[in-house]
């Protein structure tokens, strides 16, 4: 006689409930501090070797100035360099990347995709956002790029520097708004408010970008549960073509969480992150409701088919990305590397015709197969035949146990070769992805 047995299935883990200071937020793999100086001849080498056949090439360039620096800030970014430094920075960022294009990795390829981040591009006068262009069209040229993505913070917007942003071929207009409310705002350490928002957001649509993206943050400093509502709704009004919404959290390099160690305090005083999950829920149910569909866990669109978000798809399927200026994070022929990240080492290296790398890391195969599949999960699907095609794996027997404990949760399933995150598991999707991660990379910091 046998006796039948059923198995347990995993227990969902318990959530962290409180903001307590560190990033939560996986935008890499393996993640950044294993990245040494040791490692960058792995990236000299990588750029003197031709290009992968069909590997997309991406820029970035990164604009580190800002008129004021937000208390949740942890980029690096200037708020008091003068025109000549700003002129200085643009013209050893124009010489990166002159030393860049004669190499074997670009192989004759033009950008398929620029994106202009920060900081503030926009904090650049007209004349210094044309100069920097246009010695960069001469370099390498972006007239076959499908997407230039420009971030910009309202207040620096007028409609004169809105054409000219237009004119210099940006598609994707991405407005740093965050909030809508100017107690919020000022609380937070922005330097616009609701006005100037407003204003910047009608010229823009006076220009015909291909779409206009808005930022906004769930859990702000003093946030409330109505001001969140308030956001939402003024925010489908405005009918934006994309909205890009993330949840609150304190990186050790903000000045709220210098405040929380001089005062002594573990938790932040911001919205725990059951509160953040179950505004950003709400946000998406109501921009739902609006007609806009939600395609990855942070952005929703009004049209899937017209509005693509060209910069994050490549790169989560293992694009170059040329990255210039101070700190900027790049992938080049299958190595990570960052830039150096202080201004004036950064700039006298570049000016003695050095390449300013600060630090790299060239993962193993199986790092970047982890690397893609945690990445594309964040858009709540993804192919698993895509992996063994590229790979030549089958991902569902390499994370096998990962997924089965995603399964037993009630966040994931696998239909054939689709596998879906419901809107539960997206919520916390960030705190998902650590299941993937390899032992060494794991770490307790994540929500």
């Amino acid at each position: 006689m046998s006796t039948a047995t059923t198995e347990t299935p995993n227990p969902k883990p318990a959530l962290e409930t409180q903001t307590t200071a560190g990033n939560y937020f996986v935008s890499n793999y393996p993640p950044f501090s294993f990245w040494k100086p040791d490692y960058v001849p792995g990236l000299m080498e990588a750029i003197e070797r031709p290009p992968e056949p069909d590997t997309p090439l991406g820029v970035y360039v990164h604009i580190p100035f800002c008129r004021k620096r937000c208390h949740f800030c942890y980029f690096k970014v200037y708020t008091d360099k003068d025109s000549s430094e700003i002129r200085a920075y643009t013209s050893a960022v124009r010489r990166e990347l002159e030393t860049y294009a004669s190499k074997p990795f670009i192989g004759g390829r033009k950008p398929n995709f620029v994106y202009f981040g920060g900081g503030t591009p926009s904090y650049l006068s007209v004349n210094q956002l044309r100069e920097l262009t246009d010695a960069m069209k001469e370099v390498l040229p972006w007239d076959e790029a499908e997407e230039v993505a420009f971030e910009a913070e309202p207040g620096t917007l007028t409609k004169h520097k809105l054409e000219a942003i237009r004119e210099i071929g940006v598609t994707r207009l991405s407005l740093g708004v965050e909030n809508l409310d100017d107690r919020i705002l000022e609380l937070n350490g922005r330097a616009h408010r609701s006005k100037e928002i407003k204003r910047a957001y009608g010229f823009a649509r006076e220009f015909g970008f291909d779409h206009i993206n808005i930022d906004l943050i769930a859990g702000m400093l003093e946030e409330t549960e109505d001001n969140w509502k308030d956001v939402i709704r003024q925010t489908v009004d405005l009918a934006p073509d994309c909205i890009t919404i993330y949840e609150m959290e304190i990186p050790y390099n903000t000045t709220i969480y210098q405040r929380m160690k001089a005062e002594g305090k573990l938790i932040a005083p911001v919205a725990d992150w059951e509160t953040k999950r179950r505004w950003v829920d709400y946000a998406y149910k109501e921009l739902e409701n609006a007609g806009y569909t939600v395609t990855s866990a942070y952005t929703a669109v009004k049209d899937p088919e017209k509005t693509k978000f060209v910069y994050r798809d490549r790169l989560w399927e293992g694009a170059d990305l040329l990255s210039v200026g101070v700190a900027s994070f790049g992938h080049i022929g299958g190595t990570h590397y960052q830039n150096h990240h202080e201004f004036d080492p950064y700039v006298e290296r570049v000016n003695k015709d050095e390449l300013p790398i600060y630090r790299a890391l060239t993962p193993s195969a199986d790092e970047r197969l982890i690397r893609e599949f945690i990445l594309q999960m964040k858009l709540g699907h993804l192919s698993l035949g895509y992996f063994e095609e590229k790979f030549g794996v089958d991902s569902k027997t390499r994370f096998a146990e990962p997924l089965q404990r995603l399964k037993d949760w009630g966040f994931l399933t696998i239909d054939g070769d689709r596998l879906e995150i419901n809107r539960e598991g997206l919520l916390q999707v960030d705190k998902l992805l650590h299941e993937f991660f390899l032992p060494e990379h794991l770490n307790k910091r994540y929500a």
